[in-house]
This record gives structure tokens, sequence and C-alpha cells, in this order.
């Protein structure tokens, strides 16, 4: 049977991680666990998480969304695996809202059995191709410029964020060599990058922050993130450097064969802010326990614990089940 090393990337609710830790560990005694957590926000006691086998690493510095932070924390806990000799065959990423919708162990089959090399979703991060929800100009603005975060906070749905909406906008349209970029609620000003890194050789991609991915994979990020700094300096000052840097790295190298799938459920249409996902009940759960989706994202348990309730039922299914649920699966 392979090994997961599950990197959970957390900020906040302690009781969540724990239950999320337990839950892994409850389902695969063997898999490992590293938590990245921002302790700038709330504190996490260490030993009942080391308790039930996790590692907890301390975040270095001030993390914030949309800036390099998150890739910082999952490059730290690589580090971490490789320097304690942490055996691995997948990495799994996980945040502290993320939940598992299927039995550990029938997870750890597919991939065992999978002739792909990752899982994680992609596309031309500049394409105008249907593939890619953001759009050409989207792309451009967060990885052609070289931004300054401000540390202004200006909130969605407000008048001032119309307003800066029709700044930005303006601001574009009569030259090309600043951008107004705010996202997160946080305000950010770039400048056209004099030497980008993209060219036809070094396609720009762009996907979710989540995915499954081999251990050559890991490895393979891992060295070009050491052995290439210019690279990594770059995507310091772009806007959510971890919805790009991946990707890009991976699915330029040509070594790997990816499916564009990472296995994941986030609603983010519900919501009038898009930019963060909807909240995950109890009615959810026909939906979510879907042979196509692995984890899920995100729960609060104190709007909705029962969904939890329900997932553990089905994580935790007597061993004569899933053996059939995962014959089922490969059939």
């Amino acid at each position: 049977m392979i090994k997961i090393l599950y990197i959970i990337q957390t900020f906040k609710a302690p009781e969540q991680i724990q239950r999320l830790v337990q839950i892994i560990k409850r389902s695969s005694a063997s898999s490992e666990i590293i938590i990245s957590h921002d302790y700038t926000v709330s504190h996490l006691d260490v030993e009942p998480l080391q308790a039930l086998g996790a590692q907890v690493l301390k975040l270095n510095g001030k993390g914030g969304r949309g800036d390099f932070s998150m890739l910082q924390g999952y490059l730290d806990a690589i580090e971490w695996a490789y320097d304690h000799q942490i055996q691995f065959d997948w990495v799994i990423n996980l945040s502290g809202q993320d939940y598992p919708t299927q039995p550990l162990l029938m997870i750890e089959q597919f991939l065992e059995l999978t002739h792909y090399d990752g899982f994680l979703s992609y596309f031309e991060a500049f394409s105008d191709t249907k593939e890619n929800p953001w759009g050409s100009r989207e792309g451009r603005n967060r990885y052609l410029y070289q931004y300054w975060r401000s540390g202004l906070v200006i909130p969605k749905q407000t008048l001032q964020s119309r307003a800066l909406g029709r700044l930005e906008l303006a601001i574009e349209k009569v030259q090309p060599f600043l951008r107004v970029f705010s996202i997160y609620d946080c305000l950010m000003v770039g400048a056209n990058a004099h030497s980008p890194i993209f060219d036809e050789k070094f396609l720009c991609y762009g996907g979710s922050y989540y995915h499954a991915l081999s251990s050559k994979c890991v490895r393979y990020l891992y060295d070009f993130s050491q052995q290439s700094p210019q690279v990594v300096e770059y995507y310091r000052r772009t806007v959510c450097p971890n919805e790009s840097f991946i990707q890009t790295i991976l699915i330029n190298s040509g070594l790997f064969n990816f499916c564009n799938d990472c296995k994941r459920y986030l609603d983010f249409a519900s919501e009038e802010d898009s930019s963060r996902p909807r909240t995950l009940r109890a009615k959810d759960y026909p939906v979510l326990i879907q042979d196509n989706i692995h984890f899920a994202r995100k729960f609060e348990p104190a709007q909705d614990s029962e969904i939890l309730d329900l997932l553990d039922a089905k994580i935790l299914q007597n061993p004569q089940s899933l053996k059939t649920s995962i014959d089922l699966l490969h059939s």
C-alpha cells in the first residue's frame, strides 16, 4: 500500500484542525501529516496534534491571502519532510477547512493504481480559451506585473470597492505600465515586469492550488524552487502565486502525465464574494460522496456539524463494504 503525506495549511479553528487530523489517522494510520500553521492569526496547541501523529510547523513570517506565504509554507513542509527522511509516495495538500469525502483507503488504492503522476487543475493563464475561467486579461494582470501590497483593506460589495473597480479599468485603459489590483480585500499596486520569466518555452499556467502529486513530482518541484531562485523571487511579487507557481513549473517540465482534475469539491457560485467558497452543509452530502470527489471545502462545524458526522460514517465504514466500493471503483 502506498504512503501519503498530508500537508495541512491552517490559521484558525484548532478544534476543527484536530478533527481533520483524527479522521485522517483513524482512516489511514500509516499516513504522515505535517501542519503548517500561521501563529500570527491564532495559537495552535502542538501536544494534542503530536499525540495523534502530526508534526506542526510554524509559518515563517506573517501570512496573507494572495501572497507567496502559502507556497512558502508548503515548500518548508516539503523541506522538513526531506530533512527528517519522511518516506512518502504521494503528497496531498489541504486547508484546515477541508475534509475527506471518501475512505482514505479507497483514495490510496486509487492513487496506487493510477497511471497519472498527479491530479491538479491547470490551463494557460494568458489564453482566452473556455478552459481559462479568468480570461487572458486577469491572467496577464496577475503574472506580468510585479506588485506592492499597500496594506489597505477594501471590503467587497462596498462603495469604495466599486469605485476601485472603475479606477482599475480606467488605469488599464490609458496605459500598459501600471496596474491597480484588489483581491481578498487587499489593494495592490503593480508595475509592468521589465523581464518577465515567461516565453514560448516557459508558458504561464493557472489553476487551483490544491492537488495530489506523486513523490517524483514533488521532488522536481522542490529541486526547481531551490535551483531557480529568480523564478521564486518573480512569483513572490505576483498576485496569487499559489494559483500558478506549481502548475507552471511542473507542466513546463514535460516530464509528467497529469490528470486535469484535482478531485476536490468547492462551490463558488452561491456566494456574493466569489473569491470564497460556500460553506457546505448536510444537504450537500449526496453531491460530496460521488466517487470522483476525494476532498471538499469549506466546512464550518459551528454552522453545520452534521455534515462532518455524515462524512465520518462513510469514511469509517466497515472493511467489507469498503472492499466492495473499491472493487466497483476499479471494475
